[in-house]
C-alpha cells in the first residue's frame, strides 16, 4: 500500500504565557481536574515563562526524520496549535490522501494510546473528504527506544560509578484508567506493564540488576487512586535507606515535556538537594539520532514491509485506520462510578 505523508501528532504545548490556561483547559476538559490543580500547574509553565518545550523538541524532531524518509512530515498536535484538524486540513490541500501517524508517545492506555485514535477520528470528522489515516504502532520496546535511554542511563551515572540507585519515571494515570487498557488476555497493552517492561529492557542493558519504577505529574482529584508511589515520596524512602546516589530515568516520555523539566529537574532535583542526594537524570531519546531512525523503520514497517523489530513478546498494539481501535476493549478510557 502506498503512502503520500507522515503525520507527526503530538500532545502540545503552550508557546507564551497567554496560551497556558487555554491550553490547559483544553488538557482538561471533561475530566473534573479542580480549579486550584490549574492554578499549580499553571504556575509551573509560568516559571518558564510560559513556554513548554515540547514543540520546538517535535520541530527539531521532525526536521531529523524528514531525511530518513520519502514523505513529506506534517505536525499536529492533541491540545494546541497545530492542532490536528488544520494540519488535516492543509494535508488535503496538498493533495494527500493517504497518511500514516506517528503518535509520539510509546506506550498503550488511554491518553498514551486510544486518544490518538479519537484524535485522528475528529480530525476527520471536521474534514470533508480528508485524507485516510494509518496509526504506526506503539514502540516501548523497540531496540533503537531501549538503546537510547540505556545511553542515557550511563551517561547520567557517570559521576556516582557503580554507587547509585536507578528509578524510572512515567506519567501517573488513575488505576482505574491502567485497569481498563486492554482486555485480561491482552495485558501487554496495559500501560504499567509496558512502563514495567521498558524499564526491566533498559536496566538489563545497563547491567542493573535491582532498581525501581515509579510515578509522576499526578492530577486528579485526591479521592481517585492514582498509580504510586510519586518520585518525589520515593526519594525520601531512598535517603531513609541510606542510599547516596539516584539517577532517575524519565521512561515514559519521549522528551522533555514540561512534566520532566519541573516534576524531575526542578522538585526532585530540588529536594534530593534538601536529603543530600546525589541526583542524575538520564536524557529522553528525541534528541537521538536513533530516535529518528526508529520512526523511520515504524514506517517502513508499512511501506516496504520490513519486519518490526521488538525486544519482548508484548503486543505490537496501536496500529489503527481512521481511528477504529486496534482491538476491542483495547485502551477503553476509565469509567467514572456512578454518583
Amino acid at each position: 500500500m502506498s503512502y503520500d505523508a507522515l503525520l507527526w501528532l503530538s500532545f502540545g504545548g503552550p508557546e507564551g504565557p497567554d496560551d497556558v490556561r487555554p491550553f490547559l483547559e483544553n488538557v482538561t476538559r471533561g475530566r473534573g481536574v479542580p480549579p486550584e490543580r490549574l492554578d499549580e500547574v499553571e504556575r509551573h509553565y509560568l516559571h518558564f515563562g510560559g513556554v513548554s518545550p515540547i514543540n520546538a523538541l517535535n520541530r527539531a524532531a521532525i526536521a531529523a526524520v524528514e531525511p530518513l524518509l520519502d514523505l513529506p512530515v506534517y505536525f499536529g498536535n492533541r491540545n494546541w496549535h497545530p492542532l490536528v484538524e488544520r494540519t488535516l486540513a492543509e494535508m488535503k490541500d496538498a493533495g494527500v490522501r493517504r497518511a500514516l501517524v506517528f503518535p509520539t508517545s510509546a506506550y498503550g492506555g488511554y491518553s498514551a494510546c486510544r486518544q490518538y485514535d479519537e484524535d485522528v477520528e475528529r480530525a476527520r470528522a471536521a474534514v470533508p473528504d480528508a485524507p485516510e489515516l494509518v496509526k504506526l504502532r506503539q514502540f516501548f520496546d523497540h531496540p533503537l527506544f531501549v538503546d537510547s535511554f540505556a545511553d542515557a542511563v550511563r551517561s547520567a551515572a557517570t559521576p556516582f560509578g557503580d554507587d547509585y540507585r536507578l528509578v524510572f519515571t512515567a506519567h501517573s494515570v488513575p488505576l482505574s484508567a491502567d485497569a481498563a487498557a486492554g482486555p485480561p488476555a491482552e495485558g501487554g497493552h496495559r500501560y504499567s506493564r509496558q512502563v514495567a517492561e521498558a524499564s526491566r529492557l533498559v536496566a538489563s542493558q545497563v547491567g542493573v540488576a535491582e532498581y525501581d519504577v515509579v510515578w509522576q505529574s499526578r492530577s486528579g482529584p485526591p479521592q481517585v487512586p492514582w498509580l504510586e508511589p510519586d518520585i518525589v515520596d520515593h526519594l525520601d524512602v531512598l535517603h531513609a535507606k541510606g542510599v547516596a546516589n539516584v539517577v532517575v530515568c524519565p521512561i515514559g516520555f519521549v522528551s522533555d515535556h514540561l512534566e520532566v523539566v519541573w516534576d524531575l529537574d526542578t522538585e526532585a532535583r530540588d529536594r534530593a538537594a534538601e536529603l543530600g542526594l546525589g541526583f542524575g537524570r538520564a536524557a529522553t531519546p528525541n534528541g537521538d539520532p536513533r530516535f529518528a531512525q526508529l520512526v523511520a523503520e515504524l514506517v517502513a514497517e508499512h511501506v516496504s514491509g520490513a519486519p518490526a523489530r521488538k525486544l519482548s513478546d508484548f503486543p505490537a498494539a496501536g496500529c489503527t485506520v481512521n481511528g477504529a481501535p486496534c482491538a476491542p476493549l483495547c485502551c477503553e478510557p476509565a469509567r467514572r462510578p456512578a454518583r
